[in-house]
């Protein structure tokens, strides 16, 4: 039992370096570039949501009641404003632990109330691992986005 717990905490911790202090300032850094500002960000929510529904089109029936069916109506693109705001956010927080703590013990919550399950979290990364580096070219640090990504959707994930 001991050993098991030793194995947690070095994961834990290996994790944690992998995103560490320089990481998250350069993902942060790196997701203001590609998110953009204005109407590219509406444009980078339309491929990122049509990039997830290529990969888990069953996953449009999370998304009804805002016309899941059609990324481009208004309903739709209010919300795809909405998660990519709250990714935003949780960007920003990078550099702050505690905060980013606490807004993903709020997200936590939230996904659950809304059944989202842990593997959309999952597509969401392979979304943002091309979508990212294809706003970015070569500048895109491959190794901190995953790791700091993982640190949020482990946040959330439940």
């Amino acid at each position: 039992m001991k050993l098991l717990l030793l194995l947690f905490v070095l994961v834990g911790v290996t994790v944690a370096e992998e995103c560490g202090g320089l990481a998250r300032m350069k993902v942060a850094q790196q997701w203001l570039q590609a998110f953009g500002s204005g109407s590219s960000r509406t444009d980078f929510g339309t491929a990122l949501w049509r990039a997830f529904f290529t990969i888990d089109p069953s996953a449009r029936k999370l998304f009804t009641r805002v016309h899941g069916d059609d990324i481009h109506s208004p309903e739709f693109t209010a919300h795809s404003g909405r998660v990519l705001g709250g990714l935003n956010m949780l960007m920003g927080l990078l550099d702050d632990q505690a905060l980013l703590e606490g807004a993903l013990g709020h997200l936590n919550t939230q996904h659950i109330d809304m059944g989202i399950a842990n593997k959309n979290f999952d597509v969401l990364k392979q979304v943002l691992m091309k979508l990212v580096p294809a706003s970015l070219g070569r500048c895109f640090d491959e190794e901190a986005w995953s790791a700091c990504y993982d640190v949020i959707a482990h946040g959330i994930k439940h």
